[in-house]
């Protein structure tokens, strides 16, 4: 375990924790939030990212009412500051490294908000993700992710709601490189066509917190997977590692799931849960794949916007609305819990038989 304190700053060099550096263009720093009622509802995320060799940072805030997920997207010129925790108007206060943050949301456009995570355990330290494409590195990083539990509000237009007693979730922290900023326009020769396959599932129970994640090829093999328990208090020494197996359904006509089974081999863990979906968040929303608000990319000195989203409405193989989170009820015979299934499917997976770049699941 080389995780540290300055770890939860972005101060990093290169995918690795703190202890060691390095440089790269595509390198980033970033902070991830997300928290939903223990039922499921009042589901808000934020992304927070720091891009030292574009001299670019930029935060977005995202939360889901009535049916509607709002986005606040702010970017700025860095500066050359890392430690500046501040992107217009969304900031981030590091209280207790590990356990405690804070992030407020000034009023802007309408959309206005202050919570506080508690961390239910020290972080897991996910296997580092090292993928290349021919002979160019794709993504090489490492994350730490947590569960916990958050207090505050939120307020669009003028109408503040706190959130609910008992609302939990998960942040994380990754830095390292991924394709940041503007496209490469250098084309690589002999590339084969794009595909990617993500899963993400972090899990909140009534006794501790499942993480369960994979990067799949086109063929179904994992790359990248880990399974992890970690319960209530556990120090760094308590955490339980292990492996999963997902099988997946496709929301027909789409490529968003529609529900899972995760078998597990993880001391403490359940070993089988199935996954029901009770809700959808679109990632553009905090600027992945965001066609204008794709991260890293550069705006000006301080850019703002708000963004409304229809979710009813949402054309599901559009390529920006293809990275989902989505709010599940997480089943076992002993106990039930709540989370997220995050997923990310493009171009080719034999597996759920897909064939193309955005070709939809069947029923």
């Amino acid at each position: 375990m080389t995780l540290s304190h300055g770890d939860d700053f972005p101060l990093h060099q290169t995918p690795d924790p703190i202890a060691y550096a390095g440089t790269d263009r595509n390198f980033y720093d970033r902070y991830f939030f997300n928290g939903y009622a223990p039922d499921g509802s009042g589901f808000f995320a934020l992304a927070f990212g720091v891009y030292p060799h574009l001299n670019v940072a930029d935060a977005h805030f995202s939360f889901i009412r009535d049916g509607k997920q709002y986005c606040l997207h702010a970017s700025c010129e860095l500066g050359m500051e890392r430690m500046s925790m501040r992107v217009g108007p969304i900031s981030i206060e590091v209280f207790e490294p590990l356990q405690t943050l804070r992030v407020t949301i000034d009023e802007t456009e309408g959309i206005a908000g202050e919570f506080e995570f508690t961390g239910r355990s020290f972080p897991i330290e996910e296997p580092r993700f090292v993928h290349r494409i021919g002979p160019r590195a794709f993504m090489d990083y490492t994350r730490m992710t947590q569960n916990g539990h958050f207090t505050g509000w939120i307020s669009l237009d003028g109408v503040r709601e706190d959130m609910a007693e008992g609302t939990c979730g998960t942040r994380d922290r990754s830095w390292g490189v991924r394709p940041v900023g503007a496209r490469d326009p250098q084309p690589m020769p002999g590339a084969p066509m794009p595909a990617f396959f993500w899963q993400w599932t972090p899990i909140n129970f009534a006794d501790g917190s499942l993480f369960f994640h994979v990067n799949n090829d086109e063929h179904g093999e994992a790359w990248n997977t880990r399974a992890a328990w970690a319960p209530d208090r556990a120090d760094a020494t308590d955490l339980a590692e292990g492996a999963g197996s997902m099988r997946t359904r496709l929301e027909p006509g789409t490529r968003w799931p529609n529900g899972g089974t995760l078998s597990l081999a993880l001391p403490g863990a359940p070993e089988q849960l199935t996954f029901e979906p009770i809700g959808r968040f679109q990632m553009k929303g905090l600027g992945y794949t965001h066609p204008e608000w794709n991260h890293g990319l550069h705006h000006g000195p301080l850019v703002t916007a708000r963004e409304d989203i229809d979710l009813a409405n949402v054309d599901p193989l559009q390529p920006e609305n293809l990275h989902v989170q989505m709010i599940v009820q997480a089943m076992t015979p002993e106990q039930n819990g709540i989370g997220i299934l995050e997923q990310l499917i493009i171009g080719p997976f034999s597996p759920l038989g897909l064939n193309g770049l955005l070709d939809p699941g069947q029923s």
